[in-house]
Parts: C-alpha cells; sequence; structure tokens
C-alpha cells in the first residue's frame, strides 16, 4: 500500500476571500498561493501521490456548474505541472453544506474513497487543511495531519502555508 497526501484546496492552495477573488467559479478565479505550485513539486519529486479534497457546496447551491469546476481543477493542475508537480485527481463533494452526506468534511468519504480506489494506507499518509473540518477528515480516516494558519488546532503539526509545511510533511510520511 502506498503513502499519499491529501490536500484542501482553497485556503491551501489558492486564495480564497480575498481582495482579488471571493469564491473560485471560474478558472479565471483561481489564484495560487504563494509557494504553493513549488509545495507541490517538491511533495511530487519526493515520490507521494498528491490528491485534492475538497468541499465545493457551491455546487450543490446552484452558484457553480460541475462540468465548470471540473475546468477550474483541470486549470488547477496544469498551474501545479508547469512548476513540475502533479496532482494525481481531485475529489470533491458537490453536496450542499448540510446535505448530511459522507463525503463533505469533516467527514472522510473522500480519504476513505480515494484510499480504496488507489491502494493508499491512510495511516501512512497526510491530511493538509487550513479549517479543522479538514484536519477532523483527515483524523477520522486515520491519517497524521497539518493544520495551515495560525488558529489553534487538533493537528499533528502546524504551519503557515505549504510551503512552510513541507518539512513536517515529509517528516510525518517518514515516521
Amino acid at each position: 500500500m502506498k503513502q499519499a497526501i491529501f490536500l484542501d484546496r482553497d485556503g491551501v492552495l489558492n486564495e480564497v476571500l480575498t481582495k482579488r477573488v471571493k469564491f473560485v467559479n471560474k478558472p479565471k478565479d483561481l489564484y495560487l498561493l504563494e509557494g504553493a505550485a513549488e509545495a507541490v513539486a517538491e511533495l511530487s519529486k519526493a515520490g507521494y501521490d498528491i490528491f485534492v479534497v475538497t468541499n465545493q457546496g457551491g455546487v450543490g447551491l446552484g452558484f457553480l456548474k460541475e462540468k465548470d469546476l471540473v475546468k477550474i481543477h483541470d486549470y488547477l493542475a496544469q498551474l501545479v505541472k508547469e512548476h513540475g508537480g502533479e496532482i494525481r485527481e481531485v475529489a470533491y463533494c458537490p453536496h450542499k453544506p448540510k446535505a448530511g452526506c459522507d463525503c463533505r468534511k469533516p467527514n472522510a468519504g473522500m480519504l476513505l474513497d480515494l484510499a480504496d480506489r488507489h491502494d493508499i494506507d491512510l495511516k501512512r499518509s497526510v491530511m493538509v487543511g487550513d479549517h479543522e473540518r479538514d484536519i477532523e477528515a483527515g483524523q477520522k480516516a486515520g491519517c497524521k495531519t497539518v493544520f495551515i494558519g495560525d488558529e489553534e488546532s487538533s493537528a499533528d503539526r502546524k504551519a503557515l502555508s505549504l510551503q512552510d509545511a513541507v518539512p513536517a510533511i515529509l517528516e510525518l510520511l517518514q515516521n
């Protein structure tokens, strides 16, 4: 079984609720955070599969069509690839925030599904997110966790950005 790195999207890889963008509803709304693509490249080059796991309730609420979300994710993968990184797959929950589905974080459905389909050992993998719901999803799946931000968190490690988190992620994967 393989190890993997699961990354939340908004707030870990790209801007959201900033001066430039409120929500990412089109590829042109996607702005990578400083150093995010380089961080994914470093993690990819270390030999780990990178998966993005993201709640996208805007689809269920009608703000965004699923075909447009796929275009956004294709654009994200392209930007990361231009920096030498690779996103193996993007998993998303398209349901409304209070739909009660198993896939919406803080539930672990997306991680469990990816682990099943890609032969991933969740106990030897890492979930990275900027909200406690991301950390909870990782913990429910049995992953080690890294919180991005300066708030309190129950995560195993914390960092201010994905780029800053690379050493902690690699350390967790090696232990």
